[in-house]
């Protein structure tokens, strides 16, 4: 079998399907032109911070007295020390309430 030293012409087409295949690939999974990347959405966006306490288990056991109220709510710890309890916007103002009467346990 013999084989044909690669000529100018095959190389010019290798060339214009590898750049053809790159924009494709491009097109294809790229995140298009005109669009703008998507805004990083917090977490916790649709929850509302109802009380930082200073201690985990504090938190706890506040979410524990959520919980039987019927307010769903979440701990959420972002620094040593610190601990915030969130709920949904709607359950907001009846989780202050019963977080102001609350009393973390010894």
């Amino acid at each position: 079998m013999q084989w044909h030293t690669p000529t100018v012409q095959s190389l010019l087409i290798a060339a214009v399907v590898a750049i053809l295949l790159a924009l494709f690939a491009r097109w294809a999974f790229g995140s298009g032109y005109g669009r703008g990347r998507p805004a990083q959405s917090r977490p916790d966006e649709l929850l509302t911070l109802v009380a930082t306490l200073s201690r985990r288990e504090s938190a706890l056991a506040l979410r524990a007295v959520l919980s039987d109220a019927g307010i769903r709510s979440t701990v959420r710890c972002p620094a040593v020390h610190r601990a915030d309890v969130l709920v949904f916007p709607e359950d907001a103002d009846r989780a202050r309430a019963l977080a102001a009467t609350f009393s973390p346990p010894a």
